[in-house]
């Protein structure tokens, strides 16, 4: 069995973690141990039935279960963070050595990965995606880089990929797992899985530890606002990340809500939302079809559609000038008059094409 301890920094494993008054003491009773304030000042009815003068608890009983209900794992397998970028940094911070220990990137995709490894000192090794087949990630070359490289710790890999859209075949997955064993994790952000009909790398987790999978509410959850992720891994490596966090990462108005948006019928809401996306983004795909503006289109299966045309600059600058925000990827190795368009509501997608139309007439 892969001993993940070898592979974090020995500092955070000699790291005896700071016990705040939530977590080394029940919050019953007269509570006289945390310096709080012994009443709210919040009189507005919105905040009715929240403690907010006393600390929340630091990974919320109630939500934990509910997200280990949503993501059909154990509860002993799930960390829950503020999004999905505090999990990615609580990584890089408990396995990476500045200047000795290094991630893995597959270009393009999600900026935070790069930045996060930036702050903490990591090095960054990148093995790029095949433009030529819709972004895949090159399985063979990626999983030779691991194996040469005694440094790497983290491998970062997205399915569905940010900002292409493509998915990760689970047969490659499986491959890159193997080439990972005893050298490295293997982080796979699936921050948009719940757009596409891929099941979650959830279930594998028992297998191999040395898989992380990232959730969030953020994104097919319609919860941005709330800033609620989930590092879903073997709880060797949530006890790991324990020792780093902050006390009490989630506010009690942000758990409230958490509970709030995924309670009741929230699944059927959720349903209904994912219908709405899969059509806004036909319709969106249909409309960009023949556009002379339009080089290429990669449709992807998330709730997003990168498009490659004439002067990405122009035309986001154009759109902006009307309303209408879509963002600019051309600073981004590869993606050089690259766009990347949010699917919306039916209203606001009404309001793009006639935006986009009147580009094209310019």
């Amino acid at each position: 069995m892969m001993d993940i301890q070898q592979l974090a920094r020995p500092e955070i494993l000699s790291l005896e973690p700071y016990e705040s008054a939530r977590s080394s003491a029940a919050a019953d009773g007269v509570l006289l141990n945390a310096n709080e304030a012994p009443f709210t000042l919040a009189g507005d009815p919105a905040f009715e039935g929240l403690a907010l003068n006393r600390y929340p608890q630091p990974q919320p009983a109630e939500l934990k279960r509910r997200l280990a209900d949503i993501y059909a794992v154990d509860e002993a397998n799930l960390l829950v963070t503020r999004g999905s970028d505090e999990g990615i940094d609580l990584l890089l911070r408990v396995f990476c050595r500045a200047g000795r220990d290094a991630m893995i990137e597959c270009p393009p995709c999600f900026g935070m990965y790069r930045i996060a490894a930036a702050i903490q000192g990591a090095a960054v090794v990148s093995v790029p995606r095949t433009e030529d087949n819709d972004w895949q990630i090159d399985v063979e070359a990626l999983c030779s880089t691991i194996k040469a490289s005694a440094a790497c710790r983290l491998v970062f890999l997205t399915s569905p990929n940010n900002p292409t859209g493509d998915l990760l075949a689970p047969g490659s997955l499986l491959r890159i797992l193997a080439a990972c064993e005893d050298r490295a994790l293997v982080v796979l952000d699936e921050a948009y899985i719940e757009f596409c009909d891929m099941q979650s790398a959830c279930g594998l987790i028992s297998q191999y530890p040395q898989l992380v999978v990232l959730r969030t509410l953020s994104k097919a959850w319609a919860a941005a606002g709330l800033r609620c992720g989930t590092v879903i891994a073997d709880p060797v490596v949530i006890s790991l990340l324990k020792r780093v966090m902050a006390p009490y990462p989630l506010s009690s108005t942000s758990i409230d809500a958490a509970m709030q948006v995924t309670g009741g019928d929230a699944p059927g809401q959720q349903a209904a939302l994912l219908d709405l996306i899969r059509n806004g983004k036909r319709d969106l795909l249909d409309f960009l079809g023949g556009r002379s503006w339009v080089s290429r289109v990669w449709p992807g299966v998330a709730n997003f559609v990168l498009v490659g045309v004439d002067d990405a600059g122009a035309l986001v600058a154009f759109c902006a000038d009307a309303g209408v925000r879509i963002r600019d990827f051309s600073s981004t190795p590869r993606l050089n008059n690259c766009v990347r368009i949010t699917i919306g509501s039916p209203s606001e997608m009404s309001i793009l094409k006639t935006t986009l139309m009147a580009y094209g007439d310019r």
